[in-house]
């Protein structure tokens, strides 16, 4: 699949898709056939870049992933062509996937992963129509996330959005919500800019598959500040009302930012054989 991304003048972004190429190593009708029919299936859009410890990041969350039923794993690599290394990855994986990719413009600068999840939503759209599509939920999974099984089992029933704590963010020990006493969500618990139209982090929530489909035009936004990501695309999907507080009311923390360090590779120029994929 081909993606093509136009700025007009007001800096919103739009993603088009173009037409089909290669993009998995499954067939719909294949997954289909695979998933539970009792079972949503959970879609996890992971933006992911070249790196050092790129492979060791996917091969950490794959762990994971690998123990979910009724999943599938859209990867978009931030390149002009898919590469081999997530190729071979993937395929070597075990989990049902789509790769694409697409690559950042030079000019932009901050919110990675925007077009990239934006085109993970497009592969959505472009591939199920409103009255035919599985009944499923979408979650933006980076790939420098930890998650517990526990929180995919919570967002798979979403109705429309369920939200949840993220540890180690924003500049805390954990970000979560303010719940009324008839447990809907009335605030936000954290110290970044309270005052955002959903100041949620980007692994504290997912969305209904319907809802993304009903929507086309909702995405996620350059022209906006950071850490306003997340509002440009929940305030055209709900309102506050609508959230889903998951997590015993969201008391427990099932997902934290653990980025791997960087890796000192200050003795290897020229030492190791290149050759060999890390």
């Amino acid at each position: 699949m081909r993606f093509k991304f136009l700025f007009f003048p007001t800096g919103i972004l739009l993603c088009l898709c173009l037409y089909h190429g290669y993009i998995s190593v499954f067939s719909w009708d294949e997954l289909s056939e695979a998933a539970s029919p009792s079972l949503p299936i959970i879609f996890a859009i992971t933006p992911t870049y070249s790196r050092p410890v790129q492979k060791a990041e996917l091969t950490r969350i794959a762990n994971t992933f690998r123990q979910i039923p009724a999943f599938h794993w859209i990867v978009v690599e931030d390149t002009n062509n898919k590469t081999s290394l997530v190729t071979n990855f993937l395929k070597s994986s075990g989990i049902q996937h789509t790769q694409l990719c697409v690559k950042t413009p030079a000019g932009v600068t901050k919110a990675r992963g925007t077009l990239q999840r934006n085109v993970g939503l497009c592969w959505l759209r472009e591939t199920f129509q409103l009255t035919e599509a599985p009944s499923g939920v979408v979650y933006f999974a980076d790939d420098d996330n930890t998650y517990n099984l526990e929180i995919f089992e919570e967002m798979r029933y979403t109705n429309k959005v369920s939200v949840w704590p993220v540890g180690f963010a924003g500049g805390l020990r954990y970000e979560s919500l303010v719940l009324n006493d008839a447990g809907k969500v009335k605030g936000w618990r954290v110290r970044y800019d309270p005052s955002r139209p959903f100041a949620i982090d980007m692994a504290g929530f997912a969305v209904n598959l319907d809802l993304i489909l009903e929507k086309p035009r909702a995405i996620f936004r350059l022209d906006v500040k950071p850490g306003y990501q997340e509002s440009s695309l929940l305030q055209d999907l709900v309102t506050m009302e609508d959230l889903e507080p998951k997590a015993n009311n969201c008391t427990k923390v099932l997902v934290w930012h653990t980025k791997t360090l960087n890796p000192n590779l200050v003795g290897d120029q020229h030492f190791t054989d290149r050759n060999i994929e890390v």
